[in-house]
């Protein structure tokens, strides 16, 4: 063997080394993110770590509390057990669940569903175990918790367009309106939330709530912007089962019209099923997007059996959302500036 031959042999051999240090130093968080039984996953950045509220997946007289967890890479997941629960929140008697985390004014709020209302009852609305329930607020000082009752009574309980009122999302405009968008049973509401969040403010025609509902919609609603666009996600189908996914739609306006584009997360045999009720995160300063859902192992073994996962969410040169693919190995670190 010539000498210029060796070298490029031992040339390649350093680089085919180096390619495969590479790999096994490259490390991800693994889906599912956490341990345990998880839904409805609210993700986002709050004083420089990564955040997650979900819902504790599991019957209604036992979802009484609310969890979180923190990350400051997204790798490794600190559990912060029971911020807010039914003993600080004395309405609330079971189901309680999708939370909502809005930063405002130095305090933190979590929104969240309690009791799941179902029947009319004397002009107003009752759960089924004939309890008010609705949307409710927390309020703490801390992302951690933990979380006092804010209105001692839920901020919404009527049945405004015929919305259930839960799975609730808090947006952000830019010019500075708080929206709260909500709603199951089929039907999605937008209304716009008071300074302080103590109640809603009515629209010149007086009513408190717009209707927005787009085409399959069923719960499970947030909203963002991008490049100047209003994105409207939801969730369709049902929630027990394999027919569960998100769907969007792009408008100009966060009151819409917001028509069906795509469904870009669904069921996929080989990995879970029931993929939905999602949240997404943009890194500051990227153009990159990350989804939070949650989804059913295969098989599938009780009706509240869901996981949280984590991965990328892509964008078309158009503004359309490619469909996301599930993966086992979720998504690699990701440091905050």
């Amino acid at each position: 063997m010539t000498k210029n031959r060796l070298f490029y042999l031992l040339i390649a051999l350093s680089l085919f080394s180096s390619c495969s240090t590479s790999k096994k130093q490259i490390k991800t968080s693994g889906n599912p993110i956490m341990e345990g039984w998880y839904a409805d996953p609210e993700g986002a950045i709050l004083n420089h770590k990564f955040w997650i509220f979900p819902t504790y997946s599991a019957k209604y007289e036992d979802q009484v509390f609310l969890d979180a967890f923190s990350s400051k890479d997204m790798l490794k997941w600190e559990k912060h057990s029971h911020v807010i629960d039914t003993t600080a929140v004395k309405w609330a008697k079971r189901a309680m669940w999708a939370p909502c985390i809005v930063a405002k004014d130095n305090q933190y709020f979590l929104f969240f569903s309690a009791n799941d209302i179902q029947a009319p009852f004397r002009g107003g609305y009752v759960a089924a175990d004939n309890k008010i329930g609705g949307i409710g607020i927390g309020i703490a000082s801390k992302p951690e918790g933990p979380y006092r009752d804010y209105l001692g009574k839920p901020l919404i309980q009527e049945f405004y367009n015929k919305a259930q009122p839960i799975d609730q999302f808090v947006f952000h405009d830019k010019d500075g309106q708080y929206y709260i968008i909500y709603g199951g049973w089929g039907h999605c509401n937008i209304a716009r939330l008071n300074e302080d969040f103590t109640g809603l403010i009515p629209y010149a025609d007086g009513s408190h709530v717009k209707e927005i509902t787009p085409y399959g919609y069923v719960e499970g609603t947030i909203m963002f912007i991008r490049k100047g666009k209003y994105y409207l996600m939801w969730s369709e189908g049902g929630w027990t089962n394999d027919t569960y996914k998100v769907a969007y739609g792009i408008a100009d306006s966060p009151f819409g019209p917001f028509k069906k584009l795509d469904t870009i997360l669904k069921s996929d045999p080989s990995i879970a099923n029931g993929a939905g009720h999602h949240s997404v995160i943009n890194i500051p300063g990227t153009d990159d997007w990350y989804i939070f859902y949650h989804r059913r192992p295969i098989p599938n073994e009780g009706r509240d059996h869901r996981v949280v996962c984590i991965d990328r969410m892509y964008f078309n040169p158009d503004g359309t959302i490619q469909p996301v693919k599930m993966t086992w190995e979720g998504v690699p670190k990701v440091n905050l500036k």
